[in-house]
């Protein structure tokens, strides 16, 4: 029986509360020296495999599988993750068939690797006042979701993934995946992991949510493991959230999925970006789009400093009328301009000198990666001459370490979890 619909929260109570997550550790944490990277572990600080269903072979006659799942119902930030990780797991020794189930169309507008392909779902889409609904089919939302869940079972009953991650949402949007889950489960041979920003949402939202949807059940029956991709240093989702043992028992934090190496990704060439006028830029991002009207008006309406470019990220899902008034409001200000969508604005980043931006997960991995908003650097500057980069205070290697844990939970013996941690490695300290 479909569930209904709960509300989500808003790209910008997560961007307040990433902030001020990221703000308070950084308080706490002004003359922090460059470590080795670390990954902390379950709240009791062990580091035992979490129970499956059946033991997988330890060899095998084809190629691991791994299917990744996003909803994909506000913006592109689940399914950008999602493929991100998939090219980080495509590239590893572990080279496995990855199929990528993205719920929506836009996933086609980004360079897939190889090894890698991508189903992609009749669109949901979600309101400011967390209501769903089809974005483009003209059917109800329960046919929308009764077609999507048949869908997704199909794909994962006919693929046969050795592993399943999920991106978010434990039951997937409206409960979709449920039938899968409950197939998988019967079946006995396939890993399910669940992926999660460390910040979901206030933290008192997070645990009324997860109890009334039954998400900690979904987890406690259906999950092998749960990989936070963040650093409890800045936020413990653990305590925050109030996660039940067996639950935090199954939880890895993998560290940030910070970029090294934007070059590797074709969609960030700078030829494949308008030309920019040399000079000072500042970088507007608004994510999808859909919620950031409001930031790309007043970043429109803003006075520049002389000789300072402003450049307007729209993103796919902003209303054709505010992007209209956006793009007006920008005629009439010297230096500033507006775009549309661009697939991965690395080179972008790398080139601006300041950012403004909605705060979600994605967007602040990328500007920390890549060691470019001016105001962050100043900030850091003040108790020293010389601020240290991100990565000395931030854990930001989350993608190096997916490889070895994908293969923890393969059940690869020799890669076990004392094989990920290194030596000295953060601990989950409850309390």
């Amino acid at each position: 029986m479909l569930g209904s619909p709960s509300r989500q929260p808003s790209a910008s109570r997560i961007g307040r509360a990433t902030r001020t997550a990221i703000t308070k550790f950084l308080d706490l944490f002004p003359h922090a020296t460059r470590r080795e990277p670390t990954i902390a572990w379950g709240r009791d600080g062990g580091h035992s495999h979490p129970p499956s269903t059946s033991p997988l072979p330890s060899t095998r006659s084809r190629p691991v599988r791994v299917a990744l799942y996003s909803h994909d119902t506000v913006g592109l930030g689940h399914m950008r993750r999602n493929l991100l990780i998939a090219r980080t797991l495509a590239s590893s020794d572990v080279q496995p068939v990855i199929l990528m189930i993205a719920g929506g169309r836009e996933a086609a507008l980004f360079t897939i690797p190889p090894g890698v392909d991508c189903l992609t779902l009749p669109a949901l889409q979600k309101d400011t006042g967390g209501h769903y609904r089809s974005r483009h089919l003209n059917v109800s939302l329960n046919h929308l979701i009764a077609l999507r869940a048949s869908t997704i079972r199909a794909v994962v009953e006919e693929f046969e993934p050795d592993v399943l991650i999920v991106d978010k949402v434990p039951r997937g949007a409206v409960r979709e995946l449920d039938p899968s889950l409950e197939l998988l489960h019967e079946r006995g041979r396939t890993r399910c992991v669940l992926g999660l920003r460390d910040v979901l949402d206030h933290a008192g939202a997070v645990h009324r949510e997860w109890s009334s949807d039954s998400n900690v059940k979904a987890v406690r029956n259906y999950y092998d493991a749960v990989w936070v991709y963040g650093d409890p240093r800045v936020y413990d989702s653990v305590r925050e959230y109030r996660f039940p043992a067996d639950v935090a028992g199954k939880v890895r934090y993998t560290g940030y999925l910070g970029q090294r190496a934007p070059s590797a990704y074709p969609d960030g060439r700078p030829d494949s970006l308008p030309s920019v006028p040399k000079g000072p830029l500042i970088l507007c991002l608004v994510g999808g789009g859909q919620d950031g009207a409001r930031l790309s008006e007043a970043f429109a309406e803003a006075r520049l400093p002389p000789g300072t470019t402003g450049l307007i990220l729209t993103g796919l899902f902003m209303p054709k009328e505010l992007q209209t008034h956006v793009r007006r409001s920008a005629t009439s200000n010297p230096g500033v301009s507006v775009l549309g969508f661009v697939p991965d604005p690395y080179a972008l980043l790398r080139q601006a000198d300041r950012i403004v931006a909605m705060g979600g997960y994605n967007t602040v991995c990328e500007v920390l990666s890549f060691d470019s908003p001016d105001a962050l650097t100043e900030w850091l500057a003040r108790p020293k001459a010389t601020p240290p980069r991100p990565r000395d205070l931030i854990d930001l290697d989350g993608l190096e370490r997916l490889p070895r844990l994908l293969e923890e939970v393969l059940g690869d013996a020799t890669h076990t979890a004392e094989s990920v941690r290194p030596e000295g490695a953060l601990q989950h300290v409850a309390g």
